[in-house]
Parts: C-alpha cells; structure tokens; sequence
C-alpha cells in the first residue's frame, strides 16, 4: 500500500483525486492522511469539524473493477463495518447508521464519503474519504451530537495505531470480496458483509423516530437493500423505501 501524509490540506479526497496519479498509476491502494482539513466534507454540504492533529483523516483509493456501479453499495457497507469492528475494539456501543456513519449510542464518532470513478461500465477506482474522531475532547461546531474516542475511553489515543488497524480489517475483507481464482465478485462474501452489516446496524431493533418530507413518523428498520435504500416499516404496517437524504433519524440531543 502506498502511503503519503499531509500536515494540511483542503480535504485528503480531493488530493487524491488531484494528485493520486503522481504516487503512482497502478492498482495498488494508496491512502493519503492529514493533520488538518480546511474544507473536509461529509454528505451534501455538510463539513467535517476536526482540531489539528486531534483526530484520523484520511482518504483510500481502491480500484474495484470486479464491481459494477450498480453493485457499488457494497463497498460502503465493507468499509462501514470495518470501522465499527475496529472501533468496538476499543469501545462497546459502536453501530453503523445507514448508509456507513460509525454512532456511538447516539452520537457520531465517524463520517465516511465515497466517491466512485467509471471506467468501462465498470468501477475504475473509488476514493473512500473518512473522518474518525480519536483524542478531540471538545467540538464547537453546529454538528448536533458528535462524540470522540477520548470522550468515550477518557484516554488518549495513537492515530496511527487505530488508522493501521482500519486498513488491514478492511482490506481483509475488500481482498475477499473478488474471487480467488476468477476475480469476479465473490457472492458469498458479498452475503458474509451484507450479514454484518445487518448486524451491526444503528436501531436494528425496535421502533424509532424518523422524519421525511412529509413529517415525522415511528418505524422499525426492515432491511437494507443491496442499492442502498432504506426499507422500513412504520406503525400503520406500511412499507417505506428511501434513498440517501430522503429520511432523517429523528435523535434526542445529548
């Protein structure tokens, strides 16, 4: 894996997507940390508050060209459950909130944003850019409910230790995604994440708040499609079915 710091940037995804090329044009995954982000992005328009050198920011290149763009949701749902395993190592109560933020009971420990680049009909190569929020002790912007690990653990930390740990348990499980002999999608494996993913899911269980368009509802989660969309079933036993942005968990604060 190639490796290459930054002691600031705008956001590491987009130099990668900028200057990835100059570390080097091969299928080997490259990561890019920083200390400090001007502009770190999370969904949409949200940005992604960070104190210098307090926390883990970093974007991996991957070039998954076993995948088809519609198949794409399966490499957020790898990435998100390698971080909740690496993450539930040093703390219980860690869960991914669909599609692949990384909660803490109810507070947010960790962002991933994924951007896909086509090639061919199929994936060329995806930068998964992620913030993970390690030894901050207090955050100051509007962000509704963030949380550290040192919040959490009341302890300190290495950045590096927890960035080493994220990549070795994902690229454990991206390597078994592609098949061994063939090096198509390995089905089985896709079912093994898709398992995980269920099982480490923020409100799995039970009946919760939700918010559309059309106000706030009470739902159980159903499943997670293999698209991504969201399935729930609310408490009139009608089927709801969102995409990314059209649903909010309605949370209390802290």
């Amino acid at each position: 894996m190639i490796r290459r710091h930054l002691s600031q940037t705008d956001s590491t995804s987009s130099w990668l997507r900028q200057n990835g090329h100059k570390l080097g044009n091969t299928d080997e995954p490259v990561v890019v940390t920083a200390d400090y982000q001007t502009a770190g992005r999370g969904q949409g328009s949200n940005h992604w508050e960070s104190q210098p050198a307090q926390n883990l920011l970093f974007s991996l290149r991957v070039c998954p060209s076993f995948l088809s763009p519609e198949r794409q949701f399966i490499l957020s749902k790898t990435f998100a459950v390698a971080l909740c395993e690496v993450l539930g190592s040093y703390a219980d109560g860690m869960t991914v909130k669909w599609p692949n933020d990384i909660y803490w009971h109810d507070r947010k420990i960790s962002g991933t944003l994924i951007e896909l680049q086509l090639q061919g009909g199929r994936i060329g190569s995806a930068i998964i850019g992620a913030g993970v929020n390690i030894n901050q002790r207090q955050f100051f912007s509007d962000a509704p409910n963030p949380v550290s690990l040192w919040q959490i653990i009341r302890q300190e930390t290495d950045r590096e230790e927890v960035l080493d740990s994220i990549l070795s348990t994902f690229m454990r499980h991206y390597g078994e995604l592609a098949h061994a002999t063939t090096g198509a999608l390995s089905e089985q494996k896709v079912g093994s994440i898709d398992a995980l993913y269920h099982q480490k899911l923020y409100r799995k269980e039970g009946y919760h708040s939700y918010r559309d368009a059309n106000g706030e509802f009470t739902a159980r989660i159903d499943h997670v499609a293999d698209n991504g969309t969201l399935h729930l079933m609310d408490s009139q036993g009608c089927s709801r079915c969102y995409s990314f942005k059209e649903v909010a968990f309605v949370i209390q604060q802290p």
